[in-house]
């Protein structure tokens, strides 16, 4: 694929073909961004790209592949030349059963898609902004309030989403000689295919199953793009956008 020379910043969102990833690649793409959208399903990513415009890249990726990986990146690095950020936005919750219960290959599963593939991603990106000219750029990592206080029966997500609080603090250190900034936005009840059982009943921590309050994914879109429209200088280094009542602060 030839390059092309264009005029706006350039990033990449995973787990682009719904939810979360989709809406940001959506919002970016009308603040001027040319985005590179990864997933696993071919079929999604097209619909983001049509709702995206003609600067969206639709490149198919499984993050937990290590090669997958690297083709995305290759992929982003021949049509645009370089790389303004990435949108480590990948993720899975896995079975919701007790620990007792959850098989190896689930917990290997998630691991691998929400720990592995971000930093697999992070290190491809952090290659490519290393390198280019100018250099710099920035990752965002995808958090979620349960790198904070788990749920019920979510062992393997929450691990892993504690455990990307840890790569992104190591990001932003190591990313401070390159004009790398790293940051994390830690997202509670986004009205997502995800989430759409929250507001018909989810399990709490004292047993009962109660419908919680969403909000409007569009918020965690905007949230972003703020993040990512910010000089290099300056970083929003953890981020908490949620639905103002739902059941985290305090004591529900």
């Amino acid at each position: 694929m030839s390059q092309v020379n264009i005029l706006s910043k350039v990033a990449v969102v995973t787990g682009a073909g719904s939810g979360i990833g989709r809406a940001v690649a959506v919002e970016l793409a009308e603040a001027g961004w040319s985005v590179a959208l990864a997933g696993r399903r071919a079929e999604p990513l097209a619909e983001t790209a049509r709702l995206a415009g003609a600067g969206a890249l639709p490149v198919p990726a499984d993050v937990a592949r290590p090669a997958e990986v690297d083709a995305l990146f290759a992929a982003v690095r021949d049509r645009f030349g370089r790389l303004d950020l990435l949108f480590n936005n990948a993720g899975g919750f896995g079975p919701r059963v007790p620990v007792e219960e959850l098989a190896y290959e689930d917990w290997q599963a998630v691991v691998d898609t929400n720990l592995t593939g971000a930093f697999l991603c992070a290190q491809a990106a952090f290659r490519m902004m290393r390198a280019q000219d100018p250099r710099g750029g920035r990752i965002i990592n995808n958090g979620s309030v349960s790198a904070h206080a788990p749920r019920p029966h979510s062992i393997a997500y929450t691990a892993t989403k504690h455990a990307v609080t840890g790569l992104t603090k190591s990001l932003s250190l190591d990313g401070r000689a390159y004009g790398i900034a790293c940051g994390q936005i830690d997202i509670g009840n986004a009205a997502t295919d995800m989430t759409e059982r929250m507001s018909t009943g989810a399990l709490q921590a004292d047993g009962r199953i109660a419908a919680e309050p969403v909000m409007d994914v569009a918020d965690v879109a905007r949230t972003v793009r703020h993040m990512a429209s910010l000089p290099l200088e300056a970083n929003v280094q953890f981020a908490t956008v949620m639905a103002t009542t739902m059941p985290y602060i305090g004591r529900g």
